[in-house]
């Protein structure tokens, strides 16, 4: 009989697509991935700086971080890379992850985007904020301390666009809202949305696309789809706004990168993320128009015209630990 271990892994291999670099021979590191975009420009630029291979396989988080589990000593992972910071505490919390000695990291990620043990790193920043049609909303009417929680404001009703709720992205947006104000008072914001005939679309381009179109007026995204459509239309009537300036700051996530425990390649591992974080940050985050973590370099143009604003520290633990207690809110509150 086949065992239960090997069966898991056998089903991952399938489900996962791989993808090397550089071609010819076996990489010195294999990156284990939930980031499905711009990885080749930046590997392949690291490999030309230190001569170090990189081999990439692509899969959901949920699925690498079994694959590391069930692979256990025999892992051949050297980097566990994701785009939430709730699935990087996962990691962390189930042992998957290498704790790192690192100044060069320490230093170049701010302690708000970082794992306060030391096991997994920001490398790319998003932020979930408001985008609003300028010619139909003005930014005085987004007035008050925390924006997210104005959008229940009857001023909305028939207004508004939002994400489904099975999106991570919302899904986390809402687990900040209740680690910042408790279950009760996030339930109520989630309903006043719904009470305003809140219109959900299953991705962020749909969102602008109708605030462009006057579909809505208002809605919540990632900063950088905005980025993507500007990029082929300037004249795209969709403008952000920094949402909770008053207050905490805007609601990011990151994309970002720890050492596989196991790993038979730790140090060059290491290197690599460490690389990522600082000569290679615009390689990684400027095709997709995320904001470097590293404090020293600079956005690329069009997020760069959008202004500086201050954001939330990132809290990976409420974002993992409140994701399910996130469901039940939406869930409760008629949030499709």
């Amino acid at each position: 009989m086949r065992s239960p271990v090997l069966a898991v892994v056998a089903t991952l291999m399938f489900a996962l697509g791989g993808c090397g670099v550089l071609s010819g021979e076996e990489a010195d590191i294999q990156v284990y991935t939930g980031r499905h975009y711009d990885l080749e420009q930046a590997f392949t630029n690291f490999e030309d700086e230190t001569g170090i291979t990189v081999e990439f396989l692509s899969g959901s988080d949920a699925e690498l971080r079994e694959r590391i589990s069930a692979e256990g000593e025999d892992t051949t992972g050297d980097v566990y890379m994701t785009v939430d910071a709730g699935n990087l505490w996962k990691a962390a919390e189930d042992g998957l992850l290498a704790t790192l000695d690192s100044t060069a990291l320490a230093d170049a990620v701010p302690e708000g985007l970082r794992d306060p043990g030391q096991r997994w790193y920001g490398l790319a920043m998003r932020a979930r904020t408001v985008m609003y049609n300028p010619d139909e909303v003005t930014q005085a009417e987004f007035a008050g301390k925390h924006t997210y929680a104005g959008l229940t404001d009857p001023k909305w009703q028939g207004r508004l666009c939002m994400r489904e709720s099975t999106s991570p992205y919302t899904q986390s947006l809402v687990a900040a809202m209740i680690d910042e104000h408790g279950e009760e008072r996030a339930t109520k914001i989630v309903e006043g949305w719904v009470d305003n005939d809140v219109e959900i679309f299953s991705n962020d381009i749909q969102i602008l696309e109708n605030i462009d179109a006057g579909t809505c007026d208002v809605g919540i995204t990632n900063h950088y789809y905005l980025a993507r459509l500007l990029a082929d239309n300037p004249d795209l009537s969709v403008t952000p706004f920094w949402a909770n300036q008053d207050g905490r700051g805007t609601h990011v996530n990151i994309s970002g990168a720890g050492v596989i425990a196991n790993s038979d390649n730790p140090e060059q591992a290491q290197q690599l993320i460490e690389w990522l974080a600082t000569e290679g940050q615009n390689a990684f985050v400027d095709g997709n128009h995320e904001y470097p973590v590293n404090p020293d370099v600079e956005p690329e143009p069009i997020i760069s015209d959008f202004g500086e604003f201050d954001y939330e520290p990132i809290n990976a633990q409420a974002y993992g630990e409140l994701n399910s207690k996130a469901v039940q809110v939406m869930n409760e509150a008629g949030y499709e």
